[in-house]
């Protein structure tokens, strides 16, 4: 809800303009209240209440007019404390109220108060639908669902992977060193960068599920995302580390001649701290 409402803080006159326009082409509103509004629930997917206030008495003398149905319940109904924090202009008779959570509906709405002649007549408009409608987010529903699903599926599925991972380095060490009896470079390094693969994995796969299912993010957040990336890349940059020593050792034991395919993989070891020094240093200034 954070960030349908920084969304909205950030085009906040566009929203109302929008809205105070439609209404001025649709003309004189009290006119509609025989037929429950239905046109302008029609013109406008996110209303969703409609109700009318005596100016002298600033009692609601209608019912709450939904899109579907009436409710009688809000009828004679003091609404003066309402109207003390709304500040009408002049030209227009009209004014917005600043984003609440509706007590009728339970959805986090904005109102758009119009004045004509002894009545105000209150619109509240759910602010999700408003986005939506805009295109300020992106909320279709059956891609929505779609998305959601593939996401769920291949985060959990990174998930189980990394504990697979996990629990395989601890089983081969603790096979090799107190069944086998075997406790070589082999033994020891094998585990730690399948433990950090493993680390890496469980980091993207949390990214995800938080980013995709859990929180689906609408607006664009460069710093979740340069830190899920440098995250991902220190823990691929540390896994070939461990392998390019283990790699050294080896080629010092066993045969010095090829150690120039060790320098290869460490020359590219660097070239990934570079880029990735590089990039942090420009998303930073940015």
């Amino acid at each position: 809800m954070k960030e349908y409402l920084d969304v909205y803080f950030q085009n906040r006159n566009k929203i109302e303009d929008f809205i105070e326009e439609t209404f001025l082409k649709i003309g004189e509103l009290k006119n509609l209240r025989e037929t429950g509004f239905k046109d302008v629930f029609k013109l406008f997917p996110s209303l969703e209440l409609v109700y009318i206030i005596d100016k002298k008495s600033k009692m609601q003398i209608s019912p709450n007019y939904f899109r579907n149905y009436e409710d009688k319940k809000a009828l004679d109904v003091s609404r003066d404390y309402l109207l003390g924090k709304i500040n009408f202009d002049q030209k227009t008779n009209s004014a917005f109220t600043s984003a609440y959570v509706s007590s009728a509906t339970k959805n986090s709405c904005i109102t758009f108060c119009v004045k004509e002649e002894d009545y105000i007549i209150f619109f509240d408009f759910k602010i999700e639908t408003i986005l939506e409608r805009l295109s300020l987010i992106e909320l279709n529903k059956p891609f929505h669902t779609i998305t959601k699903t593939f996401y769920s599926i291949a985060g959990y599925s990174m998930f189980a992977l990394s504990l697979f991972i996990v629990c395989y380095s601890i089983y081969d060490f603790s096979h090799s060193f107190l069944i086998k009896g075997i406790f070589d470079l082999d033994t020891i390094f094998k585990p730690i960068i399948a433990l950090t693969l493993g680390i890496a994995i469980f980091d993207l796969a949390k990214t995800i599920l938080e980013q995709e299912v859990y929180f689906k993010s609408y607006s664009k957040n460069s710093k979740v995302e340069t830190k899920m990336i440098t995250k991902f890349l220190i823990s691929i940059i540390i896994a070939l580390s461990i392998e390019a020593l283990m790699v050294v050792f080896k080629i010092a034991i066993n045969d010095y001649d090829k150690m120039i395919n060790a320098f290869y993989l460490i020359a590219g070891i660097s070239l990934i701290m570079i880029a990735l020094s590089i990039f942090i240093h420009l998303t930073k200034k940015k």
